[in-house]
């Protein structure tokens, strides 16, 4: 029978993390938390790579205000294209069935 895996919040991530920091034996703190130490690990490699940008949460990667805005602006680039090309087509069949 499998095992449902946990989910845990940003919060506690966070709050986890933190404590840990101040702890010299993570092992042992993981352990009064319920949690494999490895994850420890991972949360603390990942808190000190990104930051307050990290634990976005359910498979969304953290992204910085720069990159959501270029993706953002690419997005909108492209329906404007999408729309001028329906434009072009309509006004190439209204000018031809004038005729």
């Amino acid at each position: 029978m499998r095992k449902e895996r946990t989910h845990y919040d940003k919060a506690f991530k966070e709050n986890a993390v933190k404590l840990s920091f101040e702890r010299t034996n993570i092992t042992e703190f993981a352990r009064e938390l319920g949690l494999d130490p490895l994850l420890i690990h991972r949360w603390r490699k990942e808190f000190r790579e990104k930051g307050a940008l990290s634990f976005p949460g359910n498979g969304v990667q953290a992204q910085s205000v720069d990159a959501k805005e270029l993706w953002d602006l690419k997005k909108r680039l492209i329906e404007a294209e999408t729309e001028r090309d329906i434009l072009k087509k309509a006004l190439n069949i209204i000018s031809k069935s004038g005729r």
